[in-house]
């Protein structure tokens, strides 16, 4: 049997992406120091690891982008455990050679993608996920990529390290202050998130929905009803005796004091107003006082949700719209952005540290 020795047991651990001494140390034995045999080992067990860790949740990590030419860009996320990991120089090298097999990829979804040969190794995209989840020693995950193949002019910008990534491709001249310009939309994107590019974007489906929730949540809040509806509704309660006589007796101490009338009642009171309102739904939506109201907080609603509808983060006046600012600068049309929030809509587990430490003492 071949003699193991401290150069070999280096040489696969380079190889090898990384692997644990030990490991490497007893991959070796295993096949009397033959280094592909033992690096096949190693992939084996990477596999055997990489099952145990798949049920662990992937929450944290960083969304990587490249931008190539001023108009062909990708990006991903790429997730982990920890914050520490997605810290670590392994793991940001590995996202990295991620981002540019996205830019490079055909393939519609992660699972393709995980599918083709890696552009930088003989393994697929796939097995060297499974090497590296033996490598770096958590659960790691290829959440999501997008890529824009834009005849206009694309920018991108990363926040907080990799936290949030974003795309911002427009109809505009490759000129520096175009560039400066998207850069600025992309972080606004960053930092107040719209969901759409302008109001127009909406559909007529979506609209309806929003202006349904924000009829249902106004009569659902009576306090901010405006007084004579808001009154109509305490009146029926009292004369109907659907309220108790103890809020009733609130009532008729605090009537003069209507703005804080609500913080005394019960929620049952509370609730039986709401109840009676949504009794009264058509009516209220007939009323003009009402129907202002709606509008006016789906009017606001659209401001937060439409990215040139939106206040721009740098306004000096407070007032600017993200659409008087593109103005100011040129002819620049906002066709499409993409944004990734690392972990966002992933349910991340509450561990109790002082536990895990017990558990693992066990």
């Amino acid at each position: 049997m071949a003699k193991v020795t401290i150069d070999m047991i280096k040489e696969l651990r380079e190889i090898s992406g990384g692997a644990g001494l030990s490991d490497c140390k007893n991959a070796l034995i295993e096949t009397e120091g033959d280094i592909d045999a033992a690096l096949e080992v190693l992939r084996k067990k990477g596999v055997a690891k990489a099952g145990k860790k798949a049920a662990r949740i992937a929450a944290e990590g960083v969304v990587s982008l490249v931008v190539k030419e001023d108009r062909k860009a990708a990006i991903v996320e790429v997730n982990c455990e920890t914050d520490f990991a997605a810290k670590s120089d392994k793991f940001k090298a590995y996202v990295a050679t991620v981002v540019e097999q996205v830019y490079e990829t055909q393939a519609a979804d992660v699972e393709a993608l995980k599918a083709e040969k890696c552009i930088n190794s003989e393994f697929t995209v796939g097995e060297e996920l499974v090497n590296q989840i033996a490598t770096i020693g958590e659960n790691l995950t290829i959440r999501r990529f997008a890529k824009i193949d834009s005849d206009g002019l694309v920018v991108g910008y990363i926040h907080g390290g990799g936290r949030i990534g974003v795309l911002v491709e427009a109809e505009a001249a490759d000129t520096d202050a175009n560039k400066e310009a998207l850069k600025n939309i992309a972080m606004q994107i960053a930092a107040l998130n719209p969901q759409y590019i302008s109001r127009a974007d909406i559909s007529d489906a979506e609209l309806a929905k929003l202006r349904e929730i924000t009829i249902e949540s106004a009569i659902n809040d009576p306090a901010s009803l405006p007084k004579q509806l808001m009154l109509k509704l305490i009146n029926k309660a009292v004369d109907n005796k659907v309220w108790s006589d103890a809020d009733i007796a609130i009532y008729e101490e605090q009537k003069n004091n209507l703005n804080y009338l609500f913080n005394f009642l019960s929620a049952e009171a509370k609730a039986q107003v709401a109840a009676l309102g949504m009794e009264e739904k058509d009516a209220f939506v007939a009323d003009k006082i009402f129907s202002g109201l709606v509008e006016g907080r789906i009017s606001k609603q659209i401001k937060d949700i439409s990215l040139s509808d939106q206040v721009y983060v740098k306004a000096e006046d407070g007032k600017q719209t993200v659409a008087a600012y593109l103005k100011t600068v040129g002819d620049i049309k906002i066709k499409n952005f993409i944004r990734f929030e690392t972990g966002e809509g992933i349910e991340k587990k509450q561990e109790n540290f002082a536990e895990e430490v017990a558990k693992q003492m066990m």
